[in-house]
């Protein structure tokens, strides 16, 4: 790795009458503080001139020691040492050129583009072009950043497309569905459900609401608190810094609902937008943009972040651990575009979201708990047929966490069901419809979550009341004659329906 740099310092007077004293200095600082014993974790001054209030420098460094980081030292020691002997001050550093040279793991297939810079490839070397850069661009640590971005773009062009790891770990014996129909296309026809108001997004009447609320009860009653879980309550809206903390604003970006507050509640600034609305009985969007602030918040994509948020900075005591806890009450909504299909695809879903904070151990005991839970509920309860998967996104293939060995401690494990309606059981698509997963310090780390004396990690597993309802109903139908006596225990009968004329 190699970094050069080509830049100068703004002086606050003409340096030119002492150039003597800078040359000293020069020598002294690549003898005294540049130069190391290492040649990777040293830089050199190679060259430098002075013109009139302009000190012009140019640096070269190895991998560790990098030029950035050499010109910001130089910079307090060169304000201290003209400080005190010309009464010259250091206004600012500006960088006119600077290439950063360094090796890639792989080939780069395709070009690669970054913000603020150019990037060139060839083989496995990849060469950051960066030019006219300034002061607060180097402090705030973003050519570090930006060589990461450039390796993590050449390794995502081997993983894109490739999909997931998948294995399957276990699969109930082959049940007989009592029906192929589509239920959310029957639902509409009977008006139990209605599409919209807004794209992805169901309004739901008495009776598949009782679904829902019967699958809610059998998920709080039948796994979360025999295990001890407690239930809390979190904000729908969650602040971008969370989402920084967590992955998620540069992870999917393009599936955020956002937030935009009003820019005022004066009345007189709204006047034009009311007036407008009044005469033409239509939305002046151009006019409401006027009134709106830039987003700094959307609404939940999974209700886990803002429950770390809650943690953060926190030492938890032994006697606390594990903490488990679930929200039930923040909806989720993400941005689904053209893969929307009935109540299983949609845009805004409502989950109950299992939190789980402790130890290793007490991690992997409670995930084993979890799984036997979930096993009675999908094979006693609702008599699904449905299987268990190791799942592994292509993010973390190229990280290595493939290997079942790894898998075993830190992982998810999907659990997909047969959807009858689309067709063969060996050669249709089954729906993911729960998860369990177990995060590490991912989030720990990210929120600084302690406890007193062990080393914490975490997980979730996010239970959808959409997911669950379309399975049951696409195996068993809508008839509450055809389903199983372990769920007719909740919802025996439906309420009825509202008539139309």
């Amino acid at each position: 790795m190699r970094f050069d740099l080509k830049g100068y310092f703004s002086l606050s007077d003409d340096a030119s009458k002492f150039k003597d004293d800078i040359k000293e200095f020069v020598t002294n600082i690549n003898e005294k503080v540049l130069k190391k014993d290492d040649a990777e974790k040293s830089a050199c001054i190679d060259d430098f001139r002075v013109e009139k209030n302009k000190f012009y420098i140019h640096i070269t460094s190895g991998r560790y020691y990098r030029a950035h980081n050499a010109l910001l030292q130089i910079k307090n020691m060169l304000s201290k040492k003209l400080g005190k002997k010309h009464h010259v001050g250091v206004r600012d550093i500006k960088i006119e050129d600077y290439k950063i040279e360094f090796e890639l793991e792989k080939k780069a297939l395709d070009p690669i583009s970054i913000p603020f810079a150019k990037v060139e490839t060839k083989a496995k070397q990849a060469v950051i072009i960066l030019q006219d850069v300034s002061e607060e661009f180097l402090r705030k640590n973003y050519i570090d950043r930006m060589i990461t971005l450039v390796q993590e773009k050449v390794q995502n062009q081997y993983y894109e497309g490739k999909g997931e790891f998948w294995k399957l770990i276990w699969e109930s014996k082959e049940k007989k569905p009592v029906w192929s129909k589509d239920p959310t296309e029957e639902m509409n026809k009977l008006e139990w459900l209605k599409q919209g108001p807004t794209k992805g997004k169901w309004f739901y009447r008495p009776q598949i609401t009782a679904i829902f609320r019967a699958m809610e009860e059998i998920a709080i009653n039948e796994v979360l608190k025999p295990l001890g879980f407690k239930e809390i309550i979190e904000s729908h809206m969650v602040p971008f810094d969370i989402w920084l903390k967590t992955g998620h604003m540069e992870g999917m970006p393009g599936e955020f609902y956002y937030i935009a507050e009003p820019a005022s509640r004066d009345v007189e600034k709204w006047q034009k937008f009311i007036d407008l609305t009044k005469i033409t009985k239509e939305i002046p969007l151009d006019e409401l943009m006027k009134n709106l602030s830039i987003p700094s918040a959307g609404i939940c994509y999974a209700q886990c972040p803002v429950i770390y948020w809650s943690f953060k900075g926190k030492t938890i005591s032994e006697k606390s651990l594990p903490v488990l806890i679930y929200d039930k009450t923040a909806n989720s909504a993400r941005y689904e575009s053209g893969g929307r299909h009935g109540i299983e695809r949609v845009d805004e879903f409502h989950r109950i979201e299992p939190i789980y904070i402790g130890t290793r151990e007490q991690l992997l005991d409670l995930r084993e708990k979890l799984l036997e839970r979930y096993k009675h509920v999908f094979n006693n309860l609702l008599d699904l047929d449905w299987r268990m998967a190791w799942v592994t996104p292509w993010y973390m293939q190229q990280a290595g966490k493939t290997d079942e060995k790894e898998s075993k401690d830190c992982g998810t494990i999907d659990f997909e069901a047969y959807m009858p309606y689309r067709g063969s059981r060996k050669k249709s698509e089954w729906l993911e419809f729960q998860n369990l997963s177990i995060l590490g310090d991912k989030y720990i780390k990210a929120f600084n979550i302690k406890a007193q004396k062990s080393n914490l990690w975490s997980g979730c597993s996010g239970i959808g009341l959409e997911r669950w309802t379309i399975v049951f109903l696409a195996q068993k139908g809508i008839d509450p004659k055809n389903w199983p006596k372990g769920f007719r225990k909740y919802l025996n009968e439906l309420p009825d329906g509202i008539e139309f004329m």
